[in-house]
């Protein structure tokens, strides 16, 4: 099953999953392993996404603009960046919100919903991984995309080939949740409502 580990190595992908244990509030097993399934949802979304050319000239354009990696070698600072308010609108690279709605459109409370029945965490905590991961896949398709010298030709081959890495391990869990999240992508951008999953990761958040 395709990991943070996977995408990031051992060392920075371990501090990633402890990272986000420690804000969530949950054992660092569980949260590995909602991570193992949310990720092939996410990277689903965005192969969907890429897999016209109008959609991967449009991705291309939003890792050139905002996501150039950086956020990688932060990654202390996502949970308080995301989740910390304080009256400023988020950067492009961590507005979670934003990123999980071009991601998954309206199958975003749905993942949730399907991540919290497999692993036991509650919809709240998932919530508030997907809204951790976000950031993090784009950072990392972006950083794969400059030190590749990819192109809107290429991102298609690069994000799929996660995705497919992935899944050639059997992870059918992992998979089920992916069919799940295509089959209510919201392919047309009509800015469908993050307030499901946001209102779920918020409260979480503010009554821990």
């Amino acid at each position: 099953m395709l990991s943070l580990q996977d995408l990031l190595g051992q060392e920075q992908g371990t501090q990633a999953v402890d990272q986000i244990s420690q804000s969530v509030g949950a054992d660092s097993s569980l949260v590995n392993s909602a991570i193992q399934l949310a990720l092939p949802a996410l990277i689903g979304g965005l192969a969907n996404h890429a897999s016209t050319p109008e959609g991967a000239e449009s991705l291309n354009n939003t890792l050139e603009q905002h996501h150039d990696g950086s956020i990688l070698s932060d990654l202390g600072g996502l949970a308080s960046s995301i989740f910390g308010g304080g009256g400023q609108a988020a950067s492009p690279a961590v507005d979670a919100g934003g990123i999980l709605t071009h991601i998954l459109g309206s199958g975003q409370g749905q993942v949730a919903q399907q991540v919290s029945s497999q692993t036991g965490l509650g919809t709240g905590q998932v919530a508030q991984i997907l809204m951790m991961l976000a950031p993090i896949v784009m950072g990392y398709l972006g950083q794969q995309k400059q030190q590749q010298g990819i192109g809107a030709d290429g991102i298609g081959s690069l994000v799929g080939g996660l995705l497919g890495g992935g899944q050639a391990q059997g992870q059918s869990a992992g998979s089920s949740i992916l069919n799940m999240a295509s089959g209510v992508l919201d392919r047309d951008h009509d800015g469908s409502s993050i307030d499901d999953i946001a209102s779920m990761a918020f409260k979480y958040f503010t009554n821990k």
